[in-house]
């Protein structure tokens, strides 16, 4: 395999190991083969284009940066998965935090009161400080399943367990938010 053509078709652990040893051209055959899902799902996470592309951008370059600290060059995909989340998240909690004034041209729709605002807000708040609080495996698979669309069965390949067992995870995180979220019913 010497050229971007023959690339193509190596296991991803073939190309982690040859990007590791400084080949960017595997890297960015592993970059074009993942990044789609990536951006869809932090699209999803987002809920805005240009911000994904950044995130997925950010991510592929930490990915670059700790591509050494990766042990087991099967599970690439979920690692980088977790790259996303992890840069998608941060970047909704600085957008929470510094909303601009200026950037709102115009008055409120008169539908939306102010009260309902500040109201969906801190329910907002509220659901991102129990995200925080559940266990991680609970998390990842709520935010696939919630934010992303993935299947039961998508949710277990790229977290590389049982269907079985995220359909149990997914179960205690529902239980977990429902109590955590019990005064804003």
């Amino acid at each position: 395999m010497s050229d971007g053509t023959s690339l193509q078709h190596a296991s991803d652990a073939t190309l982690v190991a040859r990007a590791a040893d400084g080949d960017v051209l595997a890297f960015e055959v592993l970059a074009r083969r993942h990044g789609p899902l990536m951006r869809v799902y932090a699209e999803q996470v987002l809920g805005s284009n240009v911000e994904s592309d950044d995130v997925v951008q950010e991510a592929f370059l930490t990915g670059w940066r700790k591509l050494a600290d990766l042990e087991d060059a099967e599970r690439f995909r979920p690692w980088m998965m977790q790259i996303v989340t992890r840069r998608a998240l941060d970047r909704l909690r600085r957008r929470r935090h510094h909303d601009d004034l200026d950037d709102h041209d115009g008055a409120a729709d008169p539908s939306q009161a102010p009260e309902r605002t500040v109201e969906t807000r801190l329910q907002l708040d509220a659901v991102w400080a129990a995200l925080d609080r559940m266990p991680v495996d609970q998390r990842r698979c709520w935010l696939l399943r919630e934010t992303a669309g993935y299947s039961y069965q998508q949710i277990a390949e790229e977290l590389e367990l049982p269907t079985s067992t995220v359909r149990g995870l997914l179960a205690r995180a529902r239980r977990f938010l429902s109590a955590e979220m019990e005064g804003w019913r």
